[in-house]
C-alpha cells in the first residue's frame, strides 16, 4: 500500500526483503517447502537438474528496495521463508489459476476477471 499512498507517478520502486541468495538457494528453499507440504514426494531437491551456464548467466538477482524504505517508508512484513511458503500455498490452492498453461490451454486471454482468488500471495 505504500506506493499506492506515497509513490510518485513514473516512479519506479523496488520491493524486497534483503534476502540475497544465489539462484540454487532458491530453489533449495522452494524443494523445502514442499518437502513439507507434499512430503509424500520428498525428497523434491532430487528433481534439481544441472545445466551448462548460458552466456550472461546470472547467479543471483538482488534487489535493492533502498529507494522504497527512504521515500516511501515501506518495509518488508515477512521473511523469505514465510513468504516463499505462503506463496506456493497459493499456487497450491488455486490450481485452476495455472493448471490451464501447464496443459497448454492458455490463449494469452487476460486472467483474474470474474475470478475470485482463495486467500493471498
Amino acid at each position: 500500500m505504500a506506493v499506492l499512498e506515497r509513490g510518485r507517478v513514473g516512479e519506479t520502486y523496488l520491493l524486497g526483503g534483503r534476502a540475497v541468495r544465489n539462484n540454487l538457494a532458491v530453489v533449495q528453499a522452494l524443494c523445502a517447502v514442499f518437502d513439507r507440504l507434499r512430503p509424500e514426494q520428498a525428497p523434491h531437491e532430487r528433481l534439481i537438474t544441472s545445466v551448462a551456464d548460458r552466456p550472461g548467466h546470472d547467479r543471483r538477482y538482488a534487489i535493492d528496495p533502498a529507494k522504497a524504505e527512504a521515500e516511501l517508508g515501506w518495509h518488508p512484513t515477512q521473511d523469505f521463508e514465510r513468504a516463499l511458503e505462503e506463496t506456493v500455498r497459493w499456487y497450491l490452492a488455486n490450481e485452476a489459476w495455472w493448471r490451464p498453461i501447464r496443459e497448454g490451454r492458455y490463449t494469452g486471454e487476460r486472467l483474474g476477471l470474474g475470478t475470485a482468488p482463495t486467500g493471498r500471495a
